[in-house]
This record gives structure tokens, sequence and C-alpha cells, in this order.
């Protein structure tokens, strides 16, 4: 892996092709950093993708049909016309790349910008007068299949289509909701038909005008960059420019850290609100600023403060982070309408969501452990810190101290992040041996293996996946389904990611630092195997009990994204399975027929039959009286599948000692906790993994006390 990283250096560093990037003289810079990044781009993907695309007119149509999709999704900017005049481009992008041409960019970008004021004009005036829900009309919400408005009197009519159905929804939804106040309290006087109206016109005012606030705040650069991720795409789903800021946010996202007062923010109206203080940061032990207070200007230090009122949210942030020890100075209006000038230091702050998480709870008389894993993190900077791999090895620790019978390990929604770490998590539970293959394009396969001998954990195991467990929740699933070490249950098959990326930071091959920062390029370097040879790629991991899912219809998974690199096959890996495994096959039966005579996983299944039926409705009536029809329609039949929400599987779930400690002293990690637990007291899916877990139990279980039938099974009473 780093020998195909040190080559794609050297090759760039040596490239003459740099010489563009140098300040040797001024002929040889070139003043448009769009182009020079262009190039860079181009040229770094080329060497270092594991197979680039080959940027032809195949390749050209497709970054033209993704960019304008991208544009104008809902088709409710461009006309017909504009469209025509695009088209024009189709077959010329591929040689506008190669010749760091952006005629067809600046052209869709001039014209985006004058659409969309003309937009705000249109459904400014649309929602200045009342609607008319009496006559009949319908609006289909296929936007793949709806062509684009001809003229701008079909658009206008295309807009107030789009509108009246958001406001039609909403505005039954308060009729409801006044009669719902009237059946409580009838002395309750009920809006009139006209307030109602009203209200859900402004309503959708205010939101449309949120809405095109967003997109006003966007910069060039931002549309810039969605149309280089229009071009990275074709290589790959997961090959993506980062612009500096998204770089930022993906480091965060991956280490779980960041430096600064820890809070979240949001727009409003002009102002910035504080709408939730991260705990443990110095903002929340600082006690001074709280929820809802309204961010005036900013000071670093004792420097003047900055007027942050109707600037862009990105840039308050900026002024707002920095690094650990430094001081921000924020002048707030709290929410009583005093002024205030609140002084934070700055501090590392670590997202609680980010990290590992485990729970214990009490089934038939033994104890169990469910450990959740949002993410394979680590911080790539400096490996000293907590990493996902650490932090899974010290809730085992805390788990075994408490005397727990099994384990879950819930990888669900788990898109990923570091392979490294996947070695670490999976070595906890084997002696020794490989976990996962790796394969570059031209170079002979990587295994990589768990070299301590020692097992963390050689109790029962269960690891728990649906369709969202990607990438390096798809290994370790594998490499335990491959030792046969534990039971994988969840959907039929996981989200079916298996390459591996890199991110290269591009200011590292610019000489030229005049231009600012160039961002970075998360490229697909490899493909990793499971350790029996097949590549995860596609196919995912299946599951050796598959369970009913909502969603299990639809289409989310790589092999529903275009461009995504094809499966194969290699030699596997030499390693030995589990020795007590004797267990497995009848856990494995006993879970499938307990699943196929359950009446929630029936009812389940039926919905998410339901779910795919419904997606393929897409004309919806504008005439109130049928709209309710069809509404009622939907919510009798919603009726029936409300016992999913409302199961509760009669389990308590707890805190381990150290965390019960902590919450004590932090009523927001305690709350979290408690939201937490009440979730998997309602989840049918831990429910199963915990039957599971039961008849995995040894024979020995008997010295605990606990009856055991001659099968080796509990005795339930």
């Amino acid at each position: 892996m780093k020998k195909k990283y040190r080559i794609l250096i050297a090759i760039i560093c040596l490239s003459v092709t740099l010489f563009a990037f140098t300040t040797n003289s001024e002929k040889s810079i070139d003043p448009d950093k769009d182009k020079l990044l262009l190039e860079l781009l181009t040229f770094v993907i080329e060497k270092g993708h594991y197979d680039p695309a080959t940027i032809d007119n195949d390749f050209s149509k497709g970054v033209y049909k993704d960019y304008i999709e991208a544009l104008d999704p809902s088709k409710r900017f461009f006309l017909q016309s504009d469209i025509n005049e695009f088209s024009k481009y189709e077959l010329e992008l591929d040689d506008q790349l190669t010749n760091r041409d952006l005629t067809f960019f600046n052209l869709t970008y001039d014209r985006l910008m004058l659409r969309m004021e003309e937009g705000s004009k249109i459904y400014k005036e649309i929602l200045s007068s009342p609607f008319d829900y009496k006559i009949e009309e319908n609006f289909n919400v296929d936007y793949d299949k709806v062509p684009f408005a001809k003229n701008t009197k079909e658009l206008k009519e295309k807009w107030r289509k789009q509108i009246k159905l958001s406001t039609l929804s909403s505005f039954t939804d308060k009729q409801k909701l006044e009669e719902d106040k009237k059946t409580k309290n009838p002395a309750y006087v009920i809006k009139s038909y006209a307030v109602l109206e009203k209200e859900t016109r402004d309503s959708s005012l205010k939101s449309l005008n949120d809405s095109f606030g967003f997109m006003y705040e966007l910069k060039r650069d931002d549309w810039f960059t969605l149309y280089i991720n229009s071009i990275m795409s074709q290589f790959d789903p997961h090959t993506t420019y980062f612009a500096p800021e998204d770089k930022e946010r993906f480091d965060t996202s991956m280490s779980g850290k960041f430096e600064g007062i820890g809070a979240q923010l949001q727009k409003k109206n002009d102002y910035i609100e504080i709408t939730e203080l991260i705990s443990g940061g110095p903002a929340w032990r600082g006690k001074q600023l709280e929820k809802g207070d309204l961010i005036m200007k900013v000071a670093q230090s004792n420097g003047v403060a900055v007027d942050v009122i109707g600037m862009r949210l990105s840039e308050v942030v900026k002024k707002i982070k920095g690094a650990k020890g430094s001081e921000v100075r924020l002048t707030v209006k709290k929410t009583d309408g005093t002024i205030r000038i609140i002084s934070i230091i700055r501090d590392v702050i670590e997202i609680e969501e980010t990290y590992v998480k485990s729970s214990v709870v009490e089934k038939n008389g033994l104890k169990y452990g469910v450990i959740y894993l949002p993410k394979f993190y680590i911080d790539f900077e400096n490996k000293d810190r907590r990493d996902a791999g650490k932090d899974v090895a010290l809730e085992v620790d805390r788990l075994k101290k408490a005397g727990v019978n099994g384990i879950v390990l819930d990888v669900r929604d788990d898109g990923g992040g570091s392979l490294s770490t996947v070695v670490d998590i999976a070595g906890l539970f084997i002696e020794e041996g490989p976990i996962v293959q790796i394969k570059t394009a031209s170079e002979k396969k990587e295994i990589l293996y768990d070299t301590d001998k020692k097992i963390e954990w050689d109790g029962p195991l269960v690891i728990m996946v649906n369709e969202f467990s990607a990438s390096a929740s798809e290994i370790l699933a594998a490499a335990i389904q491959d030792y046969k070490r534990g039971i994988i249950i969840g959907s039929k098959q996981t989200y079916g990611k298996g390459t591996v990326q890199r991110v290269i930071d591009l200011n590292q091959y610019v000489k030229n630092t005049a231009f600012g920062d160039f961002g970075a390029l998360k490229t697909t370097i490899q493909k990793f195997y499971r350790i029996n040879g097949g590549s995860t790629q596609l196919e995912g991991v299946s599951s050796d009990v598959v369970m009913p899912d909502r969603y299990a219809y639809l289409k989310m998974g790589e092999r529903d994204e275009a461009h995504a690199l094809p499966w194969d096959r290699i030699d596997s890996a030499p390693y030995s399975v589990w020795n007590n495994t004797s267990k497995f096959d009848q856990a494995i039966a006993n879970s499938k027929k307990r699943i196929e005579n359950n009446v929630q996983f029936k009812l389940i299944e039926e919905n998410a039959k339901w779910i795919d039926s419904r997606s393929a409705e897409n004309d919806y009536s504008l005439n109130i009286d049928k709209f309710k029809v069809a509404q009622k329609q939907i919510e009798e039949t919603a009726k029936k599948f409300k016992p999913i929400a409302d199961y509760k599987n009669n389990l308590k779930f707890t805190s381990l000692p150290y965390e019960l400690e902590g919450a004590s002293k932090d009523s927001l990690l305690k709350e979290k906790r408690e939201r937490w637990h009440e979730s998997l007291s309602k989840d049918i899916y831990v429910e199963e993994a915990l039957n599971v877990l039961d008849d995995l139990q040894p024979k020995s279980i008997v010295k605990t006390g606990i009856p055991i039938d001659k099968k080796g099974k509990l005795v339930k009473s």
C-alpha cells in the first residue's frame, strides 16, 4: 500500500507536467486556479487510480448527465432551450477537460445564476395569492421522466404545482390538527380555511426563502466543486474532490475530533444560532453560552470584534474554530434580549456520537454485552490518540470484567473508515491470522495479518449488519464469517463497497502558494478481498441469518451506483477456521425458524414490500378532496404497520459502571445514553441477536446454576 503511494509521489514530483505549477517565471503561471486544479486532478487520478476510466465521449456523456442532474435535480430552473444549448457540449467535455477549457462550466454557472434569480421572483409571485384546492389537476414528481419546461410560462406552471403540492400537504395536516384540538376541547375555535391557507403559504415562503438564501451563499468555487465531482464520479462512486473546507470536515468525521469551542451552529435569518453545546467542550464547561443564543460578533483574543450578522455560516465557523489554547470572544444576544461578551478558550472537542459505546443486558439469567461501532475512526495525524481499534478493545475488556456471557458487535449503518482499525478489532476475536487481502492494479496482493496470539474474547459472538454497513464493516464481517468465529445477522447483504481510498493533499505538489489551498483528492487506489479470495465489491457480505428489513427492496447499495468497479476473485489466504463452531449450524437454524414464525418480522417484510410499491407512485392529485382520499388510504394502510414502531422487547439495557459515573455528572450524556437504551429496548433485531447468543452458549453454562435441558438449551420458565 505504502509502496504504491511512494511511487505515485515520485512520478508526480518528477513529471514535467508540474512545471506549470512552479513559480520560476511569470510566464509559467496559469492565472486561472480552476484550470490548474483540473490539470492537477486529472494527472494525479490517472496515475494513482486503481483502474482509471478512459476519458472519451462516453466519459463526456457521463459528466454531462451527472452535472446537469446535480445542478437542477427537480428541473425547476433550466428551460429546454437551455438544455438544447448545453447539449452541444455533451460530447466535448472530455476534450475540454484535456484542454482545461471551462467554457461549459462558465456557461452553465452563469445561466444557473440567472435562472435562480428568475425562480426567486416566480415563487414569491406564486405565494402572494391563495391557492384554489378545488380545481382538478395533478402533478408528477418523477423528475427523471418529466421533461424540462419549454418556456417561461410552462416553468411558472411547474413551480406553481410543485409549491401547491407542498402547501396542500401542509394545509390538510393543519386542518386535521385543528380538528383534533376541537375534539379534545369542544370550546376551542377552529381556525378558518382562509387563515390556514395563508399560514401554509407563509410557511412555504419562509422555507423557500431559507433554501434560496443557502444557495445564494454558495460561491462560484462551490459550484465549480460540484462540476469537478461530476467528473470525478465517472472514475468510481468513491473518488471525490475535497475543497479545503470539505477536507477539514472529512478529517473531523474520521477522527471524531476538532479544535474549537464545542458548539453546533445553524443559520437563523441573518444570525448564527447556537443549537447545541457539545458535552465536555469548553463552551459547555464555561456555562455562559447557551442553546438559543445568537452570535453577533466574533473577536480573536484582544483583536477587533468582527460583525458576523448576515455572514455565511461557513465563514463564521472558520472564525470561531481555532487552535487549542487560543481565545475567542463572542458577542451574543441572549434569549432574554440582553447582549453579552463571552470569552472562551478553545480546546480539542471529541464528538461523542463518533465513538464506540457499549451496554449490558440480562436475558434468561445470563448477561450479554452490546457494542455499537458507528465508524472505524482514527486520527491519521496523531496515532497516539484514540481510535476504533483501541476503544473496542477497551469495551471488550470492560464487558469481560462485567461478566458477560456473549457479545453483540453492532456495525449497522457503519460506513467504514480506517483499514488498520479493522485488523485490530478482528484480532480481538481470533488467535492470529490474515484478516483482509489488498490488491493494487499492477502489484501483487498484500495480506494484512493479526499477529497477536492473544484472544481478548473467545466466547459467543454475533455481528449485526444491514445494507448500510460498508467498506471496513464488511471486511470485519467477512473475516469473522470466514473464520466461522461468529454469526453474521442482518440484511440479505451489506452495501458492497470493496475498494480502498487514499486522501491525497494536492497542495504538496504545488509550489506556487499564491493560489491558496487546492484541497485534496480522495481516490480509489486498491481493492480489498476476503481471506477466502472473494471480493465484497457489489456483492457485499451475505448474512448467515437474514432478517426482514423495511428498506430491503429499495436500490441503495454499491451495485446500484453508476461507474462502480466490478466484482472479482483472487486466491484465498491460508487460514484455519475457529475450532469451536459445533453450535453454529443449530443456532442459525433456530434463528431462521424464529424469524419465519415471528409475527413482527412478517409485518416488517410486508411493510418493506409496501414501501417498495409506494416508491413507484409519483402522480399526486392537487384537488383537496381527492388528495385527502389518497392520504387517508395511505394512513389506513400505515396503521397496519404501527406495531413495528410500537414494538418493545422488554429487555433492560444499562451502561457500564464507568459510564454511569460519567453520566451522573453530565446530564447531556445521561440523556443520550437513556435514548440509546430506549431504542435498544424497542429493537427486535438486537433481541434476535441476543437469542442467537443464547443458542451459542456452551454446555458448561450449567455451572452457573441455570437449568439446562438435555440438548444444552436453556430451560425457559
